[in-house]
């Protein structure tokens, strides 16, 4: 897994953050989802290594990356915080601009990333996902049933992590068929220890408070993103039934926004690596 990548362990200031890198040519930062780690990538990132120098952390609270001090106001785990680390990991790492491509919970840090740091994205790629604050402003009955986690995994009164913990491979159903062995491992590994778990709910936490709010102020600024912007999304996942065309609801944030599904459930990387590879490679190139 990630053959010819190194692994470094980098001080982001708040945390520390585990990142797997290599390759050579333009900067790219790829960003996993939930429960996954960093290990998500490890079909995609081999294929893009020939053409870009990748970068595969494991944001704050996930994998094997540092787990800060949680607050009432969740704000160590908001997306606005994680694509700080973001910035300063690239810094450390020797880049002041690069691309960026997020999955899930790692788009919504893309995009906050993209919004706050304009300077230092230079493209920017979301896979299944419209801006939190977008799905939470539009969540009906049927968001309710389907994504009902987000609310389970955000309660406060009554925190989901003593459920989960009581057994994790119930709640969490992946398998090492579908993910690879050493990817699955990386996972269960994850996902078996009480303080990610606890951090993985921080992060539903803010993004139904501090990440909502600041798509919302930035909405009502009418701040838009300005670099190109891709949106893939999963022709077997509920994107489609949820908002119709998701890609209309990204246009009305992004400046230059282009994409299209991606024959797959939801973990693309794991089910469509070729394919979501090869749309990477052409954005990338335009």
């Amino acid at each position: 897994m990630f053959d010819d990548f190194e692994t470094s362990v980098i001080d982001v200031g708040e945390t520390e953050l585990f990142v797997r890198h290599g390759g050579s040519g333009s900067p790219l930062l790829l960003l996993h989802g939930h429960p996954r780690t960093h290990a998500t990538w490890h079909r995609v990132a081999p294929q893009l290594a020939p053409h870009h120098t990748v970068f595969c952390p494991d944001l704050r609270g996930y994998g094997r990356s540092g787990k800060p001090a949680t607050t009432s106001d969740h704000a160590p785990y908001s997306k606005r915080a994680m694509a700080g680390d973001m910035v300063t990991l690239m810094r450390t790492l020797g880049h002041d601009r690069f691309a960026v491509a997020g999955h899930d919970r790692g788009a919504y840090v893309a995009h906050r990333l993209a919004a706050d740091r304009p300077g230092a994205v230079t493209r920017l790629i979301v896979m299944d996902g419209i801006p939190i604050g977008e799905a939470l402003a539009r969540a009906d009955a049927r968001f309710a049933t389907s994504w009902w986690h987000w609310f389970f995994l955000g309660q406060t009164a009554k925190p989901a992590e003593r459920v989960i913990n009581a057994d994790p491979d119930a709640w969490y159903t992946a398998t090492a068929e579908q993910m690879g062995q050493e990817a699955y491992e990386d996972y269960h590994r994850a996902i078996h220890d009480p303080d990610t778990v606890h951090t993985m709910c921080e992060d539903y936490r803010a993004g139904l408070t501090v990440d909502r709010a600041a798509d919302d102020a930035d909405r009502a600024a009418g701040r838009r993103l300005t670099c190109p912007t891709l949106f893939l999304w999963s022709a077997q996942d509920d994107m489609e039934d949820l908002y119709g065309d998701p890609l209309a609801i990204w246009r009305t944030w992004s400046d230059d926004v282009t994409g299209h599904r991606i024959d797959s459930g939801h973990h693309m990387a794991e089910e469509a690596p070729d394919e979501v590879a090869a749309a990477l490679l052409a954005f990338l190139r335009l």
